[in-house]
Parts: structure tokens; sequence; C-alpha cells
């Protein structure tokens, strides 16, 4: 065999094995690379705790963003190592600060150098670490209750611009201001590969013992999409809408049918062409005596959509319609 070929196998085989052992050392196979911008927060007005990612990587939520109500959020990325996530956490419900449960983390990991984390914790404690071979750009600021981080971005200018934004964005819930600082990192340039997904998990200060009311508040992902903040940013707006549907619905439950109308119609203005909205408002408008309005409504929620008459026939057995009579005879016959 030519000994160059020879030499140029020798080359290939040492070359890959080398690939393999650094990829070996610093990504295990359920963990991956999420190059990315995120920030954890901590509202210090309502206690809630959050974490905001976007990143070119597929479903970057689902290995990003940890957090607990009453616990804390972390967010880790770059060579992702997942179990920082929760290790992170449970550190924090220990008692640790965020940056005694960031220094425990790091402390016996091989590949902390390519690590990006963010920790906050439930007393607005907070704590990042960049490691020195996360790619260019990569950086991190710290400030009031928060902490911004980002690699592999196009630019260095992503956590002035996320941190500026947060800070400005004072008098808007969490969630919102989350997202506000998500797309000023974006607006500078974000990541340089693009964008891909995104999401947001916002969770109770308080943990109150009933964790199907504290976990979560809000939990929004965008796994694939070419905008997917301004896909999150619609997700958040139909998130607010079903806020009002569900109190209503609670309202309902206790026969509170001013306060359900209220939450109702609040609902129904942010989305005005959304079926089911304007359907319950109008079943709402019923209960509380305003036939000709509830008819009008019905009407045409008939017109679009059949199904909705048969759900009329259905609610008075669950009681969710309580006409009798001739008005309900009128609302199943328009």
């Amino acid at each position: 065999m030519n000994s160059s070929i020879i030499f140029k196998q020798i080359f290939l085989f040492t070359f890959f094995f080398a690939c393999f052992k650094i990829n070996a050392q610093f990504s295990k196979k359920d963990e991956g690379l999420a190059h990315t911008f995120s920030i954890v927060a901590r509202d210090e007005n309502t206690g809630e705790i959050a974490v905001g990612v976007q990143s070119h990587w597929f479903s970057v939520g689902t290995s990003v963003s940890w957090a607990e109500a009453g616990v804390g959020a972390v967010a880790t990325q770059s060579f992702t190592n997942k179990s920082f996530g929760i290790r992170g956490l449970a550190l924090l419900k220990q008692g640790k600060t965020a940056q005694e449960a960031l220094d425990i983390l790091l402390s016996d990991d091989a590949g902390k150098e390519v690590r990006q984390v963010g920790i906050v914790d439930a007393k607005g404690n907070v704590a990042n670490f960049t490691g020195k071979n996360c790619v260019d750009f990569a950086g991190q600021l710290k400030g009031k209750g928060y902490a911004v981080q980002s690699n592999m971005m196009l630019n260095d200018k992503v956590p002035a611009a996320m941190a500026k934004s947060y800070e400005a964005n004072a008098n808007l819930p969490l969630t919102e201001r989350v997202l506000e600082a998500l797309k000023a990192a974006q607006k500078v340039g974000g990541d340089i590969r693009g964008k891909q997904s995104a999401a947001i998990l916002v969770v109770k200060g308080e943990a109150t013992g009933k964790p199907w009311d504290e976990n979560h508040l809000v939990d929004l992902r965008v796994d694939d999409h070419p905008n997917p903040l301004t896909e999150l940013e619609r997700l958040l707006k139909v998130h607010r809408a079903y806020e009002h549907m569900n109190n209503g619905d609670l309202a309902t439950e206790v026969n509170d049918m001013k306060l359900a109308m209220q939450e109702y119609e609040s609902a129904m203005k942010m989305f005005p062409n959304n079926l089911e909205m304007q359907y319950w408002t109008a079943i709402t408008l019923a209960n509380n005596g305003q036939m000709q309005k509830a008819s009008t409504m019905l009407k045409a929620i008939y017109a679009k959509e059949p199904n909705w008459k048969e759900m009329t026939k259905r609610l008075p057995k669950s009681g969710l319609l309580t006409v009798k009579g001739k008005d309900l005879e009128s609302l199943l016959n328009l």
C-alpha cells in the first residue's frame, strides 16, 4: 500500500478519535448543543421566577430552561448539561444560594469550560458562568434579580441589550418583561446561525404544597419556527386570553355570572374570531337573562360550526346552561 495513503488513514483515524473523545467529555447523548441567549429572573414585587431562552436549536426549552416554585430557575446552555437543571434546583431547595449552587455544579464538571449557566434563587440572588471555551461572542451580565447569558452570538451586544430591556420594562408582568429582553437580544443580532426555537417558563415565588397550582404559571415553547419569538408572543397572548376563560369558568362554578361575563368578554375582545370564546360568552349572556344578545351570537356561531348547537343541547344536564322552557327551546331552534 502506498505510504501516503497509510499516512492519511492514520491521520483520519487519529482525528476522528480525538473528536470522539472531546465530544464524549463534554456532551452525553441526552444532552445537546444549545448555543443561545437566555435570562433568569425574579420579580421583586410578585416573587415570580422565570427563565426565557431563544436558540438556533430544535426544542431549546426542553433542555435549557428549568424552574420550580419557591425554589428558583436555571438556564443551562452551550454544551448543555441537563443535570444542572435538576441538580441546581435541588441545591437551591436545600438552602444554597444561586452562587453556592453554581459553584457546586461546576466543581466536578470536566467540561465546565464549554458550559454556560445562569441561576436565580427564590430570594433574587443570581449567578452565572461562561466557560472560556464557549464560542464567541459569548458573554454574561448580572443585575438586581436577574442574570443574562449568551454564546455564539453575531456580536458582543446581546447581554447589554437584554439587561437594558429588562431594567427598562419594570412596569410589565414578569413574563412579558422576559419576552421583551429576548426580543432585544434578537434585535441587536442574536445567534450568528439564526433562530429556530424559544421558550418561557414562569413559576410562583412561593411553594404552596399544591404543585398543580404553582407549576407552571406560564409554560410556553416554540420548538421549530422561522420566527420563534414572534410565535412565542402570539402564544402568550392566547395564554392571557385563556386565563380570562379559566377565570370565567371558575366564576361560573360558584354562580357568579357577572364576573363570568366580564372574564369571557375580556377573552373574546382579545380573540374576537375565536368561536369557543364567543360561545361561552353567549351562554353566559343567556344565563344572565340577556336572551336577545345570546340568540344573536349563537345563531352566528351555529352557522359557522353546527356542532355548537349539539353542545347547547348537552349543557342543561351539567348545569352550565340554566335557562328552561321556551328560552331553551329558542336557543336550540336558531
